[in-house]
């Protein structure tokens, strides 16, 4: 249900219950100067917080646009109705002790009584508006009054508190939080802010997703308006939600799968509140369309090298200069300045702002954007005035080029606040820290989605049964996938007697095996079956003729996820695939071309790809197969997951030697 959140957000009249949370509630938006009425609601006090105080919802002047709860638990439910009732714009629920205290039905009751009237938790702190200084907030904050700027979204109270307290000149149009999101979802509440167009990006703390369709349509409407949305995603190192029964459920466990997500969704993502904070800047300034092209200005040798340094973990990647670029600036610089990138100008320009500017501008323009490493000295103990000429130069480098053009302070408190303020509405986003800087150019450059991606449904986790690796191999080789040629008995001397046509050398298997190898399972190069052993446990045998002219062993799996639909994970397999973890996982659906273009980003890609003479694996047959396998997923919902460990790859083709396959039941 699509619901109009615009009274809530943008309130001309705030209704506020409790006492001592209500008196908070009134000072901030007395601090923050809104404008419209505030009506304290008690049964028994005359006034709260210096206002004369109403004895119920039903004695209000008018229904309200929107209303602060501070009371318990179960009167909050009476509230709502009384709000609903009203014709009320919508409510905080303030109040725990819901489905995080194992009450869920008390949270159902509060969702019934709001009927389509909108509220923000329960279990929720509530919402700050800067841009119309209404606050539904009871406790303090660092922001300040702004006509535009960003809006930060949380699952957590107090780390969206923290955010307030920057002082990195960020301007913050929104503060929301969600609490339970018993009616009100993550998407939901980006949208109507994302909806307000004073808002120009939003980035968020997640802790979870509720609706990834509707997330993805977010992000993608949020692209289509020019707003970036940057997001700390948390509980990545938790344990996987299943036992792993194969490799692919604890490679792709944690945050694997909501990372992919995210950067299919064309979602920024990063590691660190910092980042979050800066990237954020980059967006609010420049939008999400920053290049990956980028260029590195200091007066240091020792700032470029740690540029350098520091930029190669984020994958960024500096290319040298053109030859009329090192003509140009060699002009202006002189010949003892080597023209490079990251480029290291000396201080023959020092304060000279023309040659600066020049410089700066001459540099940018054959990039996307542009660092430019400065950190001002401190005003409370030293002179500043020296810097200006640069600092000019980077904002005039920007404006001349057209290009995003970035002051970097390398210790994020060598810019302060005032001076971040005075830039950003300058149209310039300085960025504090470098390594924290480095990390969100890298985040703003995450490409949009592609038109119309979604994921595929979610469905509960359900009890599943193992096929065994001969019935799971019939279904490859239905879905059009090569395997080799083999036989199945019931027992040893039933498969040896069968096994006469094969050509060794030869595998035998033990069925009913997870992991083969781990259990003993799996006996290779042989030249006959003739004196093998039993082996203990198994529930049948099969016996095939070893793939030869193999180039690599690959790791293909398919697991159905309850948030993300399907997750397809690929790397370097066989037996020490766990310890290799060199793997990237996609969010189905996905194409042959982006399959591929994921495998090039493994680590230990070159040794697939001919790495100094190597025979080249045939990865498009690989990328083949998981497209085919994709579609045996989307096409026969009761597969849990398929897992093939390893796929044999050859110069030409590539072939499925073991499968783990599980279905509902």
């Amino acid at each position: 249900m699509s619901r109009d959140l615009g009274r809530l957000l943008r309130p001309r009249s705030i209704a506020v219950l409790g006492s001592g949370w209500a008196a908070n509630v009134i000072e901030q938006c007395r601090k923050m100067g809104f404008e419209g009425p505030v009506w304290p609601v008690h049964p028994t006090k005359a006034e709260i917080g210096g206002l004369r105080a109403y004895p119920s919802v039903a004695d209000l002047p008018e229904a309200p646009d929107a209303t602060f709860i501070g009371v318990n638990r179960y009167a909050s439910i009476d509230v709502v109705a009384d709000l609903a009732a009203r014709g009320a714009g919508g409510a905080i629920c303030f109040a725990s002790g819901w489905t995080e205290a194992g009450e869920p039905e008390l949270q159902s009751r509060l969702v019934a009584a709001a009927g389509n009237m909108p509220i923000l938790g329960p279990n929720c702190y509530g919402v700050i508006n800067y841009l119309d200084g209404a606050l539904l907030w009871p406790d303090q904050h660092g922001g300040r009054r702004v006509e535009r700027g960003v809006a930060l979204l949380s699952q957590s109270s107090n780390i969206v508190i923290n955010l307030t307290m920057q002082a990195r000149g960020l301007p913050v149009a929104y503060v929301a939080c969600l609490g339970n999101a018993a009616q009100i979802g993550l998407a939901e509440l980006a949208g109507a802010l994302l909806a307000d167009d004073r808002v120009t990006a939003i980035g968020m703390y997640v802790e979870g997703i509720d609706d990834a369709p509707a997330f993805a349509a977010l992000a993608e409407a949020a692209r289509a308006a020019g707003k970036g949305i940057v997001c700390v995603k948390s509980g990545k190192t938790e344990a996987s939600r299943t036992a792993a029964a194969s490799h692919t459920a604890s490679l792709a466990g944690g945050g694997a799968a909501s990372s992919a997500f995210l950067r299919q969704a064309g979602v920024a993502e990063v590691d660190t509140l910092s980042e979050l904070l800066e990237t954020l800047k980059i967006f609010h300034v420049h939008g999400p369309k920053i290049g990956s092209r980028i260029c590195s200005c200091s007066c240091s040798g020792g700032e470029a090298g740690l540029v350098a340094d520091l930029a190669a973990p984020f994958g960024h990647v500096f290319e040298p200069p053109t030859d009329d670029q090192r003509r140009r600036l060699g002009d202006i610089l002189g010949p003892i300045v080597t023209i490079a990138n990251p480029l290291d100008y000396h201080t023959f320009i020092w304060g000279d702002g023309p040659r600066t500017e020049a410089v700066f501008s001459t540099m940018l323009e054959g990039y996307d954007a542009g660092i430019y490493v400065i950190d001002p000295p401190r005003p409370d103990r030293c002179d500043p005035s020296s810097f200006q000429p640069a600092l000019d130069a980077i904002v005039a480098a920007g404006r001349i080029t057209g290009k995003p053009a970035f002051p970097v302070a390398s210790l994020p408190e060598n810019f302060d606040e005032g001076r971040a303020i005075a830039m950003i509405e300058a149209g310039v986003a300085p960025l504090m820290g470098l390594e924290t800087a480095l990390g969100a150019l890298k985040a703003a450059m995450t490409p949009a989605c592609a038109p119309g991606w979604r994921p595929l449904a979610a469905v509960a986790p359900r009890e599943a049964r193992m096929l065994d690796e001969a019935e799971g191999k019939r279904l490859l080789q239905v879905a059009g996938v090569a395997i080799p040629k083999g036989v199945l008995g019931r027992t040893l001397d039933e498969v040896r007697q069968k096994a006469e046509g094969l050509r060794p050398p030869l595998a035998l298997k033990g069925l009913g095996f997870a992991h083969k190898t781990e259990a003993g399972a799996v006996r290779l190069g042989l030249a006959t079956l003739d004196g093998q052993a039993e082996m203990p446990g198994a529930q049948g045998y099969l016996a095939e003729e070893m793939v030869t002219g193999t180039v690599a062993e690959i790791l293909l799996g398919l697991r159905r996820d309850p948030v993300y639909g399907v997750t397809l994970t690929l790397g370097l397999g066989g037996v020490t695939a766990e310890i290799m973890a060199d793997t990237v996982t996609l969010v189905l659906p996905a194409g042959r071309e982006e399959i591929l273009a994921a495998m090039r980003g493994l680590r230990l890609w070159p040794l697939l790809d001919g790495y100094r003479g190597r025979a080249r694996a045939d990865m498009e047959a690989v990328a083949d197969i998981a497209v085919g396998l994709g579609a045996l997923m989307t096409a026969r919902p009761e597969l849990e997951e398929i897992e093939i460990n390893p796929i044999l790859v050859r110069e030409t083709g590539a072939v499925a030697v073991d499968a783990l396959i599980r279905e509902a039941f």
